[in-house]
């Protein structure tokens, strides 16, 4: 007996209505508009970087009034396979249909998400940063396992990702990593990530084999458009260079190719090693360096808000945001949204999005919730 999917797609294009209220695509397209004619002015181009950060918000919003458009598209051709399945109880058709509606649900899934981010870099690309915790070798070996799962997750996405520096841990895993992620909502998307991750297993490396708790850090923050202005002074700079021990080919480590930046008033030092080219590396570096001092400065700002409005918030990451329990059973749950599974092995592997959606599904409904109780 065939399944009549006629429910589901209705239930789908129901929400895909609902999105169309919040995406608001009559003012995206007159902003598409306006933008097209302030690309045609006389000396547009005169700044490359506005130039091409305006040419790059009209392309967004082109892509996001597009895939509004053929989703429709495909809800109606959806409903014709679906009835023609039903009515000839045609096995193919069917299998079609499931699947068709499988994958027009997670693009109405990211259309949504889509238009839950706000914020002025969310549709951007993201500088990902993992720092291994408490748990000495066992946080290496944990940040490693992190940095898997977040890149097959971009991979699965076909999002690009660039790893610019991944050492090797002392005896396992890694001491660090920092690599970028490439792609449309990158941003918004893996700020669901940023905290502490915390892992409860036998651990590998006791010969006892003891249960062992660790602990690894995230952090997410934006590749910002060269129209973003951050103080840089050259004074404040110590710029090292130094032989690559990352991947990249033998030439790599031919060469003094690696370059570590550290910026003295602040402390931060960035390293990047993965391009063969000290240039290349360098140029790289500054970017992550413009959005860590970028972060701090915006920390600061929400920290005197938070102190003019007389309240106290933690803006520390001490706190973790989501458990991955290996033994004495098997669970990975989100103590933020409550999303929960017990396949760890499927989300290890890179499978997150249900973690990701569920964050920001409980992120907005807060703001929500937030908006209404102010509003009363």
């Amino acid at each position: 007996m065939i399944e009549d999917h006629t429910n589901d797609i209705r239930a789908l294009r129901e929400r895909v209505a609902r999105v169309g209220e919040y995406l608001h695509l009559e003012a995206k397209r007159a902003e598409v508009a306006s933008l097209e004619a302030r690309s045609v002015e006389p000396g547009f181009w005169d700044d490359p970087a506005v130039a091409q950060s305006v040419m790059s918000t009209a392309a967004a919003l082109r892509d996001e009034i597009t895939e509004y458009e053929a989703i429709l598209a495909a809800l109606d051709e959806l409903d014709v396979v679906n009835e023609l399945a039903v009515a000839d109880d045609d096995d193919d058709l069917a299998s079609e249909t499931e699947s068709s509606l499988k994958e027009l649900t997670r693009r109405v899934d990211d259309i949504e998400l889509s238009s839950w981010f706000t914020g002025e870099f969310d549709h951007g690309d993201a500088i990902v940063t993992i720092i291994p915790g408490q748990g000495g070798l066992e946080a290496q070996d944990w940040a490693e396992m992190l940095l898997k799962m977040i890149t097959k997750y971009a991979q699965s996405r076909k999002w690009k990702v660039d790893v610019h520096d991944a050492p090797a841990g002392v005896e396992i895993g890694i001491d660090r990593a920092v690599f970028t992620v490439h792609g449309r909502n990158a941003y918004g998307m893996l700020t669901s990530e940023a905290g502490v991750h915390r892992l409860v297993r036998i651990s590998p490396t006791d010969e006892k084999k003891r249960r062992q708790t660790t602990f690894a850090k995230v952090e997410v923050l934006p590749v910002l458009p060269e129209d973003v202005q951050v103080e840089i002074r050259e004074e404040d700079l110590r710029i090292d260079v130094y032989r690559s021990s990352g991947p990249g080919g033998q030439s790599v480590n031919t060469t003094d190719s690696a370059v570590r930046i550290t910026h003295i008033p602040t402390g931060i030092v960035v390293t990047c090693q993965n391009e063969k080219s000290q240039l290349k590396n360098k140029e790289t570096a500054m970017t992550i360096l413009r959005s860590r001092l970028y972060e701090i400065e915006q920390e600061k700002r929400r920290a005197e808000i938070e102190a003019l409005k007389g309240e106290k918030k933690d803006i520390s990451f001490g706190s973790q945001i989501r458990s991955y329990v290996l033994y004495p059973y098997q669970l990975v749950k989100d103590l933020r949204s409550g999303v929960e599974t017990s396949q760890v092995d499927r989300v290890l592997a890179g499978d997150i999005e249900e973690f990701i959606v569920g964050y920001h599904r409980w992120r907005v409904s807060g703001q929500i919730a937030a908006a209404v109780g102010g509003g009363e």
